[in-house]
C-alpha cells in the first residue's frame, strides 16, 4: 500500500489548508485513515481518523477545526484544516490501518505563521 500526502504550505493564523492523501496498492474501503502530526520536538500524536463506517474521531486540540473526509471511489482522504494556529504547524502524515498492517505516507509539512 502507497500512500502519498499532499496540500501543506505555509499560511497565516486563522487561515485554512486541506490536505490531501492518495492511496494505492490495495482495496482502500477496508481501511482506517488517519492524520497524525508531528511537530518539532515532539511525539507524533493522532489529529482524527474515519473509519470504513465514515465514523470519525479527533484529538481535542483540532475539534471544531479540522474535519477528516474520504472519498472510496478515489482512493482519497483529507483533512480539512480551518481556523489554523501556529500550534498546528508540523509535519502531517497519512496512515492507513487495517488489522496490524499500518502504512504511512511521506508527510507534508503545515507552517502556521502568527
Amino acid at each position: 500500500v502507497q500512500l502519498q500526502a499532499s496540500g501543506g504550505g505555509l499560511v497565516q493564523a486563522g487561515g485554512s489548508l486541506r490536505l490531501s492523501c492518495a492511496v494505492s496498492g490495495s482495496i482502500f474501503r477496508p481501511y482506517i485513515m488517519a492524520w497524525y502530526r508531528q511537530a518539532p520536538g515532539k511525539l507524533r500524536e493522532l489529529v482524527a481518523l474515519i473509519t470504513s463506517a465514515d465514523n470519525t474521531s479527533y484529538a481535542d486540540s483540532v475539534k471544531g477545526r479540522f474535519t477528516i473526509s474520504r472519498d472510496n471511489a478515489k482512493n482519497m482522504v483529507y483533512l480539512q484544516m480551518n481556523s489554523l494556529k501556529p500550534e498546528d504547524t508540523a509535519v502531517y502524515y497519512c496512515n492507513a490501518r487495517l488489522g496490524e498492517r499500518s502504512y504511512w505516507g511521506q508527510g507534508t509539512l503545515v507552517t502556521v505563521s502568527s
